[in-house]
């Protein structure tokens, strides 16, 4: 391990003054050999052009050497001029590290609709490479924040067998457009263990619909969504057979720690919402009744309120398209169960929910019947300072 990162990498950031001055903004992520590579991207078919390359290179190739990262310039919606000048900016970062491009994976982040600003990626690529090996985790974390109102960062040692430890680590940005269809705004996640690039790439997938599926902010789903995972291999330690379980058990939970940090950092949030769906006729049904909770306006400003409105609740499972008898329905808050058997519980005195509802994690529990469906979100409340950040995003 080299400044708590996992071995074989390293880590340098830059300031390119893309949208703003005054902070870094372009960060790379470079492992010392070639490692196993994979990467999971939005849905939204409006999709940037960074997603766009780097779909084409994992196609191409199993394996990466680095993953390039800008903030403040989307390049999104922005044609084939788009395409060619993040094909550029990776042959400018290659020829300055003695890579190929083929070697680096793209991700940008910021405003949609803009061109990438080509003669500052010319001010900044020297210096992010004078900088690479000087750079720690929450430097690179910080370096690809928008409206984020701080760095998320994760790592772990884990003991897999009886071999040396395994590094893992893992950065995210996201604050608002987050309800992912396969990961979240940016991510990374990289390890120093030997990985087959086809179990790797199972692992990964695995670990993002644990954890990054299962978080929203704002119901929106961004055209630049994207997760990369590296596997370096240079702690020797070889992953198969049962180890393989225990590197995806630690694999996700890195993620759901990261995911648990964009929900609590949504654009003005002050709330976590635990959203636990259990008795379901199946998983999807249960998905189904948790994002349509998860998504409700009504009952995020009910919870940015403290108020304790089960009727919002409810209303938001009855039009989610599960299937559930009503009659079966039970809906606790904070461990205090509110409806049951169709009618309020008379478990429930107005106010006494008061103190827990002042807290930043909210419990949120639906049994929608006897089945075996279940299903878990976080989402955020809605707040005044949402509306006022988007208001005016651009300016």
């Amino acid at each position: 391990m080299d400044n708590g990162l996992p071995a074989g990498f390293r880590l340098g950031v830059a300031e390119a003054a893309f949208k703003k001055t005054g902070r870094n903004d372009l960060a790379l992520l470079l492992s010392d050999r070639p490692a196993a590579a994979a990467g999971l991207f939005t849905t939204n078919k409006f999709q940037a052009a960074p997603v766009l390359a780097g779909r084409e290179r994992l196609r191409a190739s199993p394996t990466a050497r680095a993953v390039l990262i800008n903030s403040g310039q989307a390049n999104a919606c922005t044609g084939e001029e788009g395409m060619l000048r993040c094909r550029q900016s990776l042959e400018m970062t290659a020829l300055l590290l003695g890579l190929s491009p083929d070697d680096i994976l793209p991700a940008s982040t910021g405003v949609i609709g803009a061109q990438m600003d080509m003669r500052a990626w010319e001010r900044a690529l020297p210096v992010l490479a004078e900088n690479l090996g000087r750079a720690e985790l929450e430097d690179f974390a910080s370096a690809i924040m928008t409206t984020d109102a701080f760095p998320k960062y994760v790592r772990r040692t884990q003991r897999i067998g009886n071999e040396k430890p395994v590094g893992i680590a893992g950065v995210a940005k996201g604050a608002g457009m987050i309800c992912p269809n396969m990961a979240t705004m940016l991510a990374v996640v990289f390890c120093d263990a030997v990985v087959d690039p086809d179990e790797w790439r199972k692992l990964l997938a695995g670990a993002v619909d644990a954890s990054f599926n299962r978080v929203s902010v704002d119901g929106d789903t961004s055209t630049n969504d994207t997760v990369y995972g590296l596997a370096g291999g240079a702690s020797g330690v070889s992953i198969s057979g049962p180890r393989t379980a225990i590197l995806g058990k630690v694999l996700t939970e890195v993620l759901e720690e990261l995911a648990y940090m964009l929900v609590k950092d949504g654009e003005g949030a002050t709330k976590v919402l635990h959203i636990d769906v259990v008795g379901a006729a199946n998983d999807a049904d249960a998905e189904r009744a948790a994002r349509a909770v998860g998504s409700s306006q009504l009952v995020k400003t009910a919870m940015y309120g403290e108020d304790a409105n089960w009727g919002r609740v409810i209303c938001a499972l009855g039009r989610s398209g599960a299937a559930f008898n009503p009659g079966e329905v039970a809906f606790s808050l904070c461990g205090v169960e509110l409806f049951s058997d169709g009618k309020p519980s008379s478990l429930y005195a107005e106010g006494m929910l008061a103190p827990a509802l002042a807290q930043r994690d909210i419990r949120m529990d639906l049994r929608l019947g006897y089945g075996p469906g279940r299903f878990r979100l976080l989402a955020s409340d809605l707040t005044h300072a949402y509306v006022s950040i988007n208001s005016d995003y651009r300016s």
